[in-house]
């Protein structure tokens, strides 16, 4: 019966996937960036150096220093929610998600990714701007903002809203399915290793529960266990896979150039990229780089602005640089290490069809440090894919807030529980579907909830110049009204804290 149902939801979504990541809607990702870049003055690079200084540099200096707490305004602060929003941007779409975009579009979909972050870095800067500045507080001071909110209050375009927050539901049960199944995939797989067990489908669903279980006690929490789970893990697991990523390049490093070669001959090659597993052809490459691109950094979703619109800060441009930052860690210093690492590791040519993706991914591990390998990825695999489902477990019960916020707050707090355990007994259920067919259902889930997201921030392009012009005008000294906040109020009432928050602004 399973198996039936499973077969028909692959045959529509089968359908569904191939309108969503058709040519328009690539075109639409990348034509945002390249009219944002433009609009900017290619604000990824001329104002680079100054997203670092603004926002990972002072945050790491002021790390163990206290901060008084704003009563009025129940935030998290601007590490905590870059520590959410990258904890659902950095899973297994850093690690398995490169591994699949080569297997199945080849080297060149590596270049593509590229592509898709360098205009994807003023793509989420502008969602961030765009997050803060059409954020409402509620009456116990909670800050919620998304891409539901500006579609609705900047766009004034509601129905398209309601539509977009419904997509960053099934994106969010989409994403944590992917994660979830990657994390029970990977462990039974190094059970199987150690012990040489055959029934690994029972290792996947008791893996499954326990996901779910540790999700639930985590989420119950809100957002500030979640920034507080989130800021411990982050860097933690980052600063672990890098240094075993570069080791392993190092340790293959005649390799180097002629991986290189392969990403950049492959990304324009009209032909089949190569035999086999990889023999596909130019649109192929393109549409993987791009979907796992986006997968990985999230970029026009408008998802991690969710978690951005809960920070402290006042300055929507100073939470857009994190977004700046926040790109270029996952895409081009995470994804490249992993692809870098798996090309220089094996011969293309020889690699077997039967291999799923996660599985070549632990190999990727052994074959360059054995068994220690095996034991590291066994480790850094779960704890990226855990921080994903908790933060994506966030955005989903922020779209169901928005969805139903003008039903009765005790009404409404019964269906926001209601999604979070429909949330995690689907995680449970995830750790059984084959691997192509849960990254397919996310891949359409994603492109579904970037079509509106997209839409709204090309027709609001203009106000994040001015809101952009608005802060660097005043960092120069201009005694202008700041461009806080869309409401009246709540801008009157943040220019008043940012001139005790930062005196040098006007």
């Amino acid at each position: 019966m399973l198996e039936k149902v499973l077969t028909v939801i692959e045959n529509v979504n089968n359908v569904v996937n191939g309108i969503v990541w058709g040519w328009p809607v690539i075109i639409l990702i990348l034509g945002t960036g390249l009219i944002l870049t433009v609009r900017t003055r290619v604000l990824q690079v001329t104002h680079f150096g100054e997203s670092l200084n603004t926002t990972i540099i002072p945050t790491l200096k002021s790390l163990g220093k206290k901060k008084a707490k704003d009563s009025r305004v129940n935030s998290v602060s601007q590490f905590e929610a870059f520590s959410t929003a990258i904890s659902g941007t950095v899973g297994t779409g850093n690690i398995v998600g490169v591994v699949s975009a080569i297997l199945t579009g080849g080297p060149g979909a590596v270049f593509w990714m590229w592509v898709s972050a360098f205009f994807g870095m003023v793509t989420n800067y502008a969602e961030n701007v765009l997050g803060l500045y059409f954020r409402k507080k509620d009456k116990n001071g909670n800050l919620s903002g998304g891409a539901f909110y500006y579609i609705a209050y900047g766009l004034k375009w509601k129905w398209l809203g309601y539509l977009a927050a419904v997509f960053c539901m099934l994106a969010a049960i989409g994403m944590s399915g992917v994660q979830t199944n990657k994390i029970s995939g990977t462990l039974s797989e190094a059970f199987s290793r150690a012990t040489s067990a055959q029934n690994t489908g029972t290792i996947k669903l008791i893996v499954g529960i326990i996901v779910a279980i540790m999700t639930a006690i985590v989420i119950i929490g809100g957002i500030k266990r979640i920034g507080k789970v989130a800021s411990m893990l982050v860097p933690f697991m980052s600063l672990l896979f890098i240094v075993m990523s570069i080791i392993a390049i190092v340790i293959h490093f005649r390799n180097i150039p002629s991986s290189l070669g392969l990403i950049f001959s492959k990304a324009f090659n009209f032909k089949a990229a190569g035999g086999g597993i990889l023999g596909y052809g130019f649109a192929q490459v393109i549409r993987k780089g791009m979907a796992r691109g986006v997968f990985s950094n999230e970029a026009g979703l408008g998802s991690s602005v969710i978690a951005h619109s809960a920070s402290e800060t006042r300055e929507p441009v100073k939470q857009g640089l994190w977004g700046v930052f926040e790109v270029f860690f996952d895409t081009f210093i995470i994804c490249t290490l992993t692809a870098l690492m798996f090309l220089t590791s094996f011969d293309l040519n020889n690699l077997s069809s039967d291999l799923e993706d996660s599985i070549m991914s632990m190999n990727m591990f052994s074959n360059t440090f054995s068994g220690f390998g095996t034991a590291v990825f066994s480790i850094i695999l779960p704890l990226f894919a855990f921080t994903t489902v908790i933060a994506w477990s966030y955005y989903g019960e922020k779209a169901v807030e928005f969805v139903f916020g003008k039903v009765k707050e005790e009404k409404r707090r019964y269906i926001i529980t209601a999604f979070k355990v429909i949330y995690v007994v689907l995680i449970a259920v995830s750790s059984l579907i084959k691997s192509d067919l849960i990254w397919a259902i996310d891949d359409t889930f994603n492109g579904l909830m970037a079509l509106p997201n997209l839409i709204c921030v090309i027709a609001l392009s203009g106000l994040v110049v001015k809101i952009t012009r608005n802060y660097f005008d005043r960092k120069k000294g201009a005694d202008i009204e700041p461009m806080l906040s869309a409401y009246p109020e709540m801008n009157a009432e943040f220019a008043e804290d940012i001139l005790t928050e930062d005196p040098e602004m006007k």
